[in-house]
Parts: C-alpha cells; structure tokens; sequence
C-alpha cells in the first residue's frame, strides 16, 4: 500500500476550507484530520508533501474540450498527449473531450475513433461527450447504448449548417431521447442559419477582416438560440446545458427559465470573461487569434456572465479549449473572417484566471471550486470521484500557491500553440504540485507525470438536477 500525506495547506472545497492534512491510500483519500491534531500526527507515509501557506484543492475538472479537432481544414493543434500534459500543468486532473459523429456514420464508429486518439497518451484521466451530427433512427437507438456505457451526454449545434448542424425537428428528437435514457442535452446556441445570411453579407460589403466575426456572430442570435432550445427542451422533459454562453440576452434567457423552475444550465469559458470584441479587432490579422464560437463580445457583457456566475444561474467554466496555430492555420482566413478556424488555447490558463477572479473579487474561493471541479464533476456524472476532496474520492489534488506571480506568455505556456490568447497577463497564484490519483504529475514546478497514466472514466448521468 503506498501512502502519501499532505501536510499544513488549508484545504478548500465547494463547501469548506479547513486547515487540514490529507492521507491518500493508493490512489484515494483515504481521510483529512485537522492539521496538528493526534490522528493526523499520527499518519505515516512515504511521501509527505508540505502544503504550509498554500491551498490544497481539488484538481480541475474541465468538461468542455477539443483535442485534435478536425476544422475548417485543419485539426485542433494540441492532441491528447500535449493538451492532457498542458491541463496537468494548469490544475485540471480531468478533461471531458467531444467525440464526433459524422453525417452517415454511426456514433459508435466516431466514439472508437476518439478512444483511438487518446488511448495510451493522456498524462489525466478522461471521458468523452458524444456530438451527435445525424439525428436517424439508429443514432437515437445508439444513444441509449451510450448512456449504458457511460457516455451520458450529447452535444447538437443550432450553427455550422453543413457540418455539424442540427434542424428544431431533430433537437427535439434527441432530447426527447435524453429525456427518456438519462442523457444530458448540451447545445451550441447560436442561428447558424441567420448568420449565414449575415456572413454572405458581409463578405459582399468587402469586411474581411477578423472584427467582423463577431460583428455578424450577433448576441440576439445566440440569444434566440438559447431560447429555442429551452422551449425545445421543455417540450421534450428535458435537462438543456447551454455551452459557452457569451452574451449578458442569453444569460438573461437560461435565468428566466432557472426562476421558472427547470433543468437548464448555462457554461461559460474565460475568454469572455476576460477577452472582448477590442482582442478581435487588433491589428494586422492579429485578431484572428481571438476568433472562436460564440465570439467574444464587447466588454460590457462580462459583468452579467460575472452576475450569472455570482447568482448560479451560469454554474460551470470550461475553456473550449480548441487550438489553431497563429501560422498556418488562423492564417486560412487571411482575406475571408469566415475561414479563420474557430478556437482558442485556455486549458492551461483556467485555474489561474478564476483564481485571479477570487483576487479581484468576482467570485469566493470556495465558488471557484465549484465553477472548477466540484459542479462539472456533478453535471457530469463524475462526482464525488472527481470534484472534491473527500474520503473515497480519487487523489486528484493541486497544491496552489495563491501568493506566486506569474505573467501568462506563449515563452512558458506548455500548450502546442504558437501564442498565448492571454499573452502579458499578471496573475496572482500558480500551481505548484499536481498529484492524478495519488501520482505526482507536477512536482514543484517540474513535470514529473507520462502518457498513458490518465485513464478513460466512464460517467453516471447528471447529478445536478433539480
């Protein structure tokens, strides 16, 4: 049996901070004591960590990720192997990544493929949504199967007519499904089809540059979006999480349907949190490095998703973490916004943002726990083996340091892009060690972790609804 304790941190988890040692027994927590009492004293262990003046917290649980996307031509730059490696290094233990089902194939056949990208190559555990992009008669057989297996949750697109897109007709049956084995419907909200129109539009006027992206990606679609899908999802019984929710209309929407009691969620992501409209709109092409979907928006929208995530009616961060390589990839779109490939780099950044949002005040320490870890993990049929810090629970734990300054760039960052959507950024607080199921994967600043430790992680379904 190998032991390993964690002495002299404040221990911080959705619901509590204590300052308290930590006992993992093979990969687990096996129990917490307050620091300095006899039961903690009495611990012995091989490896004792000393977390005096740092946080111990959950590791990140991030549900919102694209390893070696194909898009627009090209493929998400960081695979399993470097994406894993730079969330270990950002605090994250856990990335749900989006197997695709393309149009005339089965679901199994995308959910295989996936397995195949990232069997053997993750440094953290993993699991995968299903994005479901032919609606049929088998494929909605298929997503019972899925669920048994452990695959409980199902991503449709109102944009992207063409390759991912999904009709109301469709949605409907899908989440009728859901509503029926478990699933939970998660939804990219945006009116793809008026966009469309909007972009044809644009293009003729002769706006090509990467601003117009997300002068033609207008709030009120993504908000029109966002309020079909609740009624589609009412109509239908069922649960509705609403990704990368950007605008303050469609937060405005998931609220009004939270106060009218059902099971609709909203998730945002840092780049709307701390990026606008003014990154799309820099010089030289350089705002094609801003460019992703839903768009970032003008600063003002940032204080209702601040709101949103203060009063739960936003309960989740992910990052989307999709990203495209400045040269040679954002550069399709040179002379045509709409061929920029949508995405951007975050999954090593997220942990250290909503910290510094703790710093400024937007959240509490506990709530970025929540935001972080312990509510994706509930949503997402992982908790409380991912998510928290509790006897029984996986030893996916991060000592942070919440005093260390760092200053985000692409010169440090570990993920397989050529720039840093935050490049100059101070932050207060830094991740100093990361342990995946008792394992050191970050010592000390150092990555002391492998491909093939993280392991595929089968899910229950959500364990968040009312």
């Amino acid at each position: 049996m190998s032991r390993t304790v964690i002495r002299g941190g404040l221990v911080i988890t959705a619901s509590d901070e204590i300052h308290a040692d930590v006992l993992i027994e093979d990969g687990r927590i096996a129990a917490l004591a307050a620091t300095g009492t006899p039961a903690a004293e009495s611990w012995t262990a091989e490896r004792t960590i000393d977390a005096t003046g740092k946080y111990v917290i959950p590791g990140g649980v991030d549900a919102h990720t694209h390893m070696e996307l194909p898009f627009g031509g090209t493929f998400a730059s960081d695979t399993f192997e470097t994406g894993t490696r730079a969330a270990a290094w950002g605090g994250t233990t856990t990335i749900i990544d989006f197997a695709v089902q393309s149009v005339g194939h089965s679901l199994r056949e995308g959910l295989d493929t996936w397995n195949a990208k990232a069997d053997g190559k993750c440094a953290i555990d993993y699991a995968f949504h299903m994005i479901v992009s032919d609606v049929n008669q088998e494929t909605l057989k298929e997503m019972d199967l899925l669920v048994e297996e452990g695959v409980t949750s199902f991503k449709q697109f109102m944009a992207y007519p063409g390759v991912f897109y999904s009709d109301d007709g469709q949605i409907l049956r899908a989440m009728q499904r859901s509503a029926e084995n478990g699933g939970l419907i998660m939804m990219h909200a945006e009116n793809g089809i008026a966009i469309d129109v909007l972009v044809e539009q644009a293009l003729a006027r002769g706006e090509t540059d990467p601003r117009f992206h997300g002068e033609v990606r207008k709030a009120l679609l993504e908000a029109e979006a966002t309020h079909r899908a609740i009624k589609l999802a009412q109509v239908a019984g069922a649960p509705l999480y609403v990704v990368h929710v950007s605008a303050q209309e469609a937060v405005a929407e998931l609220a009004r349907a939270r106060d009218e009691g059902l099971n609709v969620f909203g998730e945002t992501c840092p780049q709307y949190l701390f990026l606008s409209t003014d990154n799309l709109a820099e010089p030289d092409f350089e705002g094609s490095k801003y460019v992703c979907s839903t768009p970032l928006r003008p600063k003002e929208h940032q204080a209702a998703l601040w709101r949103g995530l203060r009063t739960n009616d936003l309960q989740v961060v992910s990052t989307d973490h999709c990203p495209f390589c400045f040269v040679g990839q954002k550069e399709l779109g040179r002379g045509d916004f709409s061929k920029i490939p949508n995405g951007l780099p975050g999954v090593e950044n997220r942990m250290d943002l909503l910290h510094q949002a703790v710093v400024d005040g937007h959240i509490s320490r506990r709530r970025w726990i929540e935001i972080a870890c312990a509510t994706p993990a509930r949503m997402f049929g992982l908790y409380p083996k991912k998510g928290t810090i509790a006897p029984g629970a996986d030893a996916d734990i991060v000592i942070y340091d919440p005093l260390a300054e760092q200053v985000m760039s692409v010169e440090t960052h570990h993920m397989n892009v050529d720039y840093s959507a935050y490049e100059g950024k101070r932050v207060t607080g830094r991740v100093e060690s990361v342990l995946s199921r008792g394992e050191m994967v970050i010592t000390e600043r150092e990555f002391t972790g492998r491909a093939g430790h993280g392991v595929y992680t089968p899910r229950s379904t959500c364990q968040y609804l009312l």
